[in-house]
């Protein structure tokens, strides 16, 4: 679906508004211009749907919404994404405290070998902003 087919207030919009917001804008748009005709429709459907559906609820605070996917990464190993949503968790608020402790909650009910490696993650990012902090 091209920018031109879309309606005002479109679900899209939102998602987009939020992806950028929760991802920073520079994630969103390096995958933006790098998607293709192969890959454009995914782009949509997971701004449409997981950004401008779900996490546009009210339902539930950012950082909740966090510490759920950070579990959920965690649980089917999807690194890169974790990686990802560590910095987001940041964004959205996470304490470095908080997020200790999902990867502590995920270690009991994800499994140990998956915690570990999320730590490795998380300490990489963490390293990250207090680098980043620091200039």
């Amino acid at each position: 679906m091209t920018a031109d087919s879309r309606l005002p207030g479109d679900t899209y919009d939102a998602g987009l508004t939020v992806r950028k917001q929760v991802l920073g804008t520079e994630h969103v748009e390096r995958a933006t211009e790098n998607s293709t005709d192969f890959t454009d429709e995914f782009q949509e459907m997971i701004t449409r749907y997981a950004w401008g559906t779900i996490w546009t609820r009210d339902g539930l605070p950012r950082t909740t919404r966090s510490a759920i996917t950070l579990t959920a990464l965690i649980a089917g190993g999807y690194w890169e994404e974790l990686e990802m949503h560590v910095h987001a968790a940041l964004r959205n608020g996470m304490t470095e405290n908080e997020i200790k402790e999902v990867f502590l909650q995920s270690a009991i009910y994800c499994s140990v070998p998956a915690a570990n490696t999320a730590f490795k993650i998380g300490k990489k990012v963490l390293a990250e902003y207090a680098a980043q902090d620091a200039k």
